[in-house]
């Protein structure tokens, strides 16, 4: 990992192009600013070890390339077990642009027996998928922030895909992105992975984007189950079923609004 999504520069982040999207090459791809949001969550102190088990991101106007933003952090709910954290993320100008809010749960030492519970199926490792391209230029989220390998599926085609991604960027140049800021920049994929509508013809973009973590991710990549559910009146559901290599992680959410372009 070399350059980054997002350069810090004193109380900003500036974008680079791998965080461009599909839909605009002015705006950001929603991965992005919901894992520098993730980030930016973790920052904040807790009084005891905390993680990150739900995260819901409104992406509330599209996020530019080529501004710098600000993120500003603060405790909704304060706890020693249970927590929830807000980061809001803005122009220099104050104008808001998207914001996340988490759950964090203290982390223990134990783990309860769970023995004759049902495993979830592990999807194909993605050394066994296809490598394929995204869509947003040269240099976009799609292309140069993340890697994708198709289990089954492929953008473009119709129906449900299982895909694993991971990020060719850390999210801020030099560090190294914790398990949930994976998890945040490969969900926001699934409506695009596993769309039931016609590229090129229709808009279905997702304004929100939620996360919900059983244990932490391990490792860089993370394999999508995605399907997206029509709904009426404008609207449907792109629903992802999340893995790491070790097994099931989470879930992840995103209502979609759809129309014809």
């Amino acid at each position: 990992m070399s350059d980054g999504l997002y350069i810090p520069d004193g109380d900003v982040f500036v974008p680079t192009a791998h965080t461009r999207g599909p839909w605009d090459p002015l705006a950001q791809h929603g991965g992005a600013p919901a894992a520098l949001l993730a980030r930016c969550i973790e920052q904040v102190e807790a009084p005891l070890p905390m993680e990150i088990a739900r995260i819901t991101v409104e992406l509330m106007r599209p996020v530019p390339v080529a501004e710098p933003v600000t993120v500003r952090t603060r405790i909704v709910r304060p706890g020693k077990k249970v927590q929830v954290v807000e980061a809001v993320m803005a122009t220099r100008d104050g104008t808001e642009l998207c914001r996340a809010q988490a759950l964090r749960i203290r982390r223990e030492s134990f783990d309860l027996d769970t023995a004759g519970v049902a495993v979830v199926e592990q999807p194909p490792p993605p050394e066994s998928g296809r490598r394929e391209l995204g869509i947003g230029g040269e240099e976009a989220f799609a292309v140069t922030g993340v890697e994708l390998r198709f289990v089954s599926g492929i953008f473009m085609e119709f129906g449900a895909a299982t895909v694993w991604i991971r990020l060719l960027q850390p999210v801020i140049a030099g560090e190294e992105p914790s398990g949930v800021q994976r998890a945040c920049a490969a969900a926001d994929f699934g409506n695009g992975v596993s769309s039931i509508y016609e590229w090129g013809r229709t808009v279905f973009i997702n304004p929100d984007l939620t996360v919900h973590l059983g244990r932490m991710p391990v490792g860089e990549w993370i394999c999508l189950e995605a399907v997206t559910h029509p709904g009426t009146h404008g609207r449907a559901l792109a629903e992802s079923r999340l893995f790491d290599v070790q097994g099931w992680v989470g879930r992840s959410l995103q209502s979609l609004l759809v129309e014809p372009l």
